[in-house]
């Protein structure tokens, strides 16, 4: 006898397990990474520092206004949910649409290649540089390519989201034992790298911290930017700030398997999205603490976090940040698969995604959502693009960060008198503030990286018939034979 699904999901997760998500996800590989480019596009140390810091208050300031939301629509779906509630079924598609396309599974990819690119310094034999496939195109020597790093992060995505599969208690497992190990040794590396802090580097570091400079090739600082120019310089360097800080909403996708969502969404917001900020600016600090600005920018492959580590630790530093980033990667990946698979199961409720993934299988968990994001990050793993992908998921995560926080104004007006058991904090004023921020970094990009911006827009673009097409089918499937 075929058994038949679960009707809802198990509310099984608590306030830690949900601060552990939200730090988990946005805890990456990038914070090990980015501060050499945002050096070679902003040049200072003040500047440094203050990218990390108003990425920071952009993440904390949506945080604490989705609180508003997440407790008043406490259900599966999160962002998508708001924006449906908010707006309209078509905004909320474009949502999902680019969520599944590029925004979720595109950093599956990334972060599961930065996994098994610093698994390599302990088994060489995985490595980025060991080609295991090669097929010619084109005329001019180009070849398609599979390394063995692409292999693992597969692996990693596939076993990720097994264990997922077999149910929500299984991932919240991985995800806060992963996250705890994480913060923990974040905060010993920054403490052991500001008891090394080097005072002659310190000093050098901070002359003229808030002088804006181009980079030369040979590594060296030149001239002072202009204005325009240093705003444009500053809003390209946060691309890196705000991708690192991503995924902090990934906790309003599992309210429905929150034991008091109501309350318990919220504050995993507030806290997560601070320990995270604190961990950042700190983490920025101890850089500049015990590496002069040159060599943070010019880091081989960027890996600022090595550089630094074999400074304070030794030539074992390497592998000491090469474990650390293994298990900051695993746990973010888990987040971000868990997480993931309930916006389409929400979608394909309102019969805007496979009908499939509105289901639940025996753990009570959306499996097929589950194994088609899986697929879909694996293809993007393969395909080698990951890296372009992530270059404009900033942009388009932001301009919808803009609109759900924007929804917060509309339903204050469409629906006053509804429940809600947590107002947005700073209401107007913070919330006004992050929309307008949100739209200057958007503007900035449109005019000094326009190759950041149309890209993710084509994508969200391509939703648009998609919608339709949806749409038109789930009427026909409505409507009544005549006999």
């Amino acid at each position: 006898m075929k058994e038949s699904s679960p009707a809802k999901m198990k509310n099984e997760l608590g306030l830690l397990d949900g601060t552990m998500l939200v730090a988990g996800s946005m805890i990456g590989s990038g914070i090990f990474i980015v501060s050499a480019d945002i050096i070679r596009r902003v040049g200072s140390s003040g500047w440094l520092i203050s990218t990390w810091v108003i990425t920071g208050f952009m993440t904390l300031t949506a945080a604490l206004s989705y609180g508003e939301l997440s407790a008043m629509f406490p259900k599966a779906g999160g962002q998508y949910v708001y924006l449906k509630e908010a707006y309209n079924k078509f905004i909320a598609f474009l949502y999902g649409w680019s969520f599944f396309s590029v925004i979720q599974t595109g950093t599956i990819a990334a972060v599961g290649v930065a996994f098994s690119k610093f698994t390599a310094y302990l088994v060489p034999a995985l490595s980025e540089d060991n080609i295991l496939l090669s097929i010619p195109h084109g005329d001019e020597g180009k070849a398609y390519t599979i390394s063995a790093a692409q292999i693992v992060s597969i692996i990693l995505i596939v076993i990720l989201t097994y264990i997922n599969s077999r149910g929500v208690k299984n991932g919240k497992f991985i995800q806060t034992t992963f996250t705890l190990t994480k913060l923990l040794s974040l905060f010993g590396l920054i403490a052991f790298g500001l008891i090394a802090l080097k005072g002659d580097i310190w000093d050098a570091n901070w002359t003229n911290p808030w002088d804006i400079h181009s980079l030369n090739a040979d590594g060296s600082f030149g001239s002072s930017l202009a204005l325009n120019a240093a705003l444009g310089a500053i809003a390209i360097a946060m691309v890196g700030t705000i991708f690192s800080s991503d995924a902090w909403n990934n906790v309003t996708f599992i309210a429905g398997e929150m034991k008091n969502p109501k309350r318990d969404v919220a504050l995993s917001l507030a806290f997560g999205t601070l320990i995270v900020t604190v961990i950042y600016v700190l983490a920025n600090i101890m850089y500049i603490a015990v590496l002069p600005l040159n060599e943070i920018a010019t880091a081989e492959k960027d890996r600022v976090a090595v550089e630094a580590s074999q400074v304070i630790f030794g030539n074992i530093g390497t592998v000491i940040i090469a474990i650390m980033i293994m298990i900051s990667t695993f746990g973010c990946n888990n987040g971000l698969i868990l997480s993931g698979a309930r916006v389409y199961y929400s979608m394909a409720k309102d019969g805007l995604f496979f009908k499939k993934a509105g289901t639940l299988n025996s753990a009570s968990v959306p499996a097929f959502g589950l194994w088609i994001q899986a697929l879909v990050a694996s293809i993007l793993c393969l395909s080698g693009r990951y890296g372009d992908l992530l270059d404009m998921i900033s942009f388009v995560a932001v301009m919808f960060y803009v609109l759900t926080i924007a929804g917060i104004f509309i339903l204050r007006e469409k629906m006053p008198h509804a429940e809600r058991p947590y107002k947005a904090w700073g209401y107007p004023v913070l919330p006004a503030i992050y929309i307008l921020m949100g739209i200057a970094f958007c503007i900035l990009l449109v005019i000094y990286k326009p190759e950041y911006t149309w890209p993710g827009l084509i994508i969200v673009l391509i939703g648009i018939p998609i919608y339709f097409i949806s749409q038109r089918n789930v009427k026909d499937e409505e409507e009544p034979v005549v006999s």
